[in-house]
């Protein structure tokens, strides 16, 4: 900003907070959701709180946590170096899992414009991987130009999703909804546990909220409650959209679309209308998908900046562009999808979901539970540590709730990693463990 006392307000930083959280977190989710039917809308319910609880520890640990490292340095203070290590290594799995579940979305959305796109599992795999390897490429040019390009195409969601919770009211029919509540004749909680992770997904990117708080107005005061005011704002347009869907499509129809909102658009104008949705939602998830290839070399940049990361990740280019890191992020993203490879798209998203979920909820337990000592060596006031060890609490019991709705694939499949990142980080160790006196006794 060109002057220090030009500092971003309240409803400013609640507005970033709730279009970073969107993206294209929503894009495919009416499809996923009605394969179990309407009531897993009630999801959202339990969904919003949680996320809301998460969003505003964060925000705790960012106000009295100034120090670099985002999560990873929350959970060191609890938890140590090696818990850095651990935080930083799920978070960068987390996000290139949730690079290969965007692809899939755009590769959703192209299929009607590219039938050949839709026609089986090896079409599905080389548009995922494409998209990929372009959007890796096209952030050799630095971060600036990946900002500017990431400010605009996000409205490509923002603005069907938020206008169809407004307008799509005028043809909603609730025999419709009632019709779609649970063709499958789940019991309403195992309906609401298998979709959370789904519901979840929308919220990823809560944890970063915090990270404007320098320049914000009275960052104390005005960054926890953007964080709950953006968290929210998120939540009720999530509710609206998927529930007028739910009560304009077919269950269904809407089960087997690969672009729900494209679908639902020209149901109610004509595909006209639906074609332009479509191409928004391209544009959208491209533009998403670039941001987060950026975040995950980055994310990957400063862990190796630590020495915990090879070194190869730390090279930046000219432009600023840590290049050789995207190489070899976009190597490991194609072999995620390669091991996920379904004819289904939805199938294969929701697949993706559930282990991104996992994979994000446990760096965000021990990030979370840093807190509590975050706030003992910031020496807070009782009243500030009440109120916060109430939140951290309903945070942590919808952590948990998650991570046991996430189901046993996806939890092994992350239980595994960890192992393996315990191992990773034991050549490293000796890097970080204090050189003992000369007499070598204490």
């Amino acid at each position: 900003m060109a002057e220090s006392n030009k500092k971003m307000s309240l409803m400013g930083l609640t507005t970033l907070v709730s279009v970073n959280m969107m993206g294209s977190g929503i894009i495919m989710l009416p499809s996923s959701m009605a394969q179990l039917g309407a009531v897993s809308l009630l999801s959202w319910i339990i969904t919003a709180i949680g996320s809301m609880a998460i969003a505003y520890c964060f925000a705790q640990c960012g106000i009295y946590c100034p120090r670099s490292g985002g999560m990873s340095a929350y959970t060191e203070e609890a938890h140590g170096k090696s818990a850095f290590f651990l935080c930083s290594f799920l978070y960068f799995l987390s996000l290139a899992i949730g690079n290969v579940a965007i692809g899939i979305s755009a590769v959703g959305y192209l299929t009607p414009f590219f039938p050949w796109l839709g026609s089986g599992a090896i079409p599905l795999f080389v548009g995922t991987v494409g998209l990929i390897w372009l959007t890796t490429l096209a952030n050799f040019g630095g971060p600036s130009i990946t900002g500017k390009i990431g400010s605009i195409t996000v409205w490509g969601v923002i603005i069907p999703v938020a206008g169809l919770s407004v307008i799509g009211w005028f043809w909603f029919d609730p025999a419709v909804l009632s019709a779609a509540w649970n063709p499958n004749n789940l019991k309403v909680g195992d309906a609401i546990a298998q979709s959370i992770p789904l519901t979840l997904w929308a919220f990823l990117g809560m944890e970063s909220a915090a990270q404007n708080s320098d320049a914000v107005e009275d960052p104390k005061r005005n960054v926890p409650l953007a964080c709950l005011f953006g968290t929210l704002g998120a939540a009720v347009v999530y509710v609206l959209s998927t529930t007028v869907i739910q009560g304009i499509v077919p269950n269904a129809d809407l089960a087997n679309s690969t672009a729900p909102f494209a679908y639902v658009y020209a149901q109610m104008f004509n595909p006209f209308i639906g074609n332009i949705i479509m191409a928004l939602a391209v544009m959208a998830c491209i533009g998403s998908l670039l941001g987060w290839q950026f975040t995950l070399a980055q994310t990957a940049k400063v862990t190796a900046d630590q020495g915990m990361f090879p070194k190869l990740f730390s090279k930046v280019s000219a432009l600023n562009a840590p290049i050789i890191g995207m190489l070899v992020c976009g190597v490991l993203q194609t072999l995620m999808a390669l091991s996920t490879i379904s004819p289904n798209a939805s199938a294969q998203f929701s697949k993706l979901v559930s282990l991104a979920a996992v994979t994000n909820l446990i760096p965000y337990v021990t990030a979370l539970s840093g807190l509590l000592v975050i706030m003992y060596k910031a020496k807070v006031s009782p009243a500030i540590f009440t109120r916060n060890v109430a939140a951290l609490m309903v945070a942590m019991l919808y952590s948990y709730y998650a991570l046991y709705a996430s189901g046993k694939d996806a939890v092994f499949g992350a239980m595994i990693v960890l192992a393996v990142g315990y191992l990773l980080y034991g050549f490293i160790a000796k890097n970080f463990v204090d050189k003992q006196p000369a007499s070598g006794r204490a």
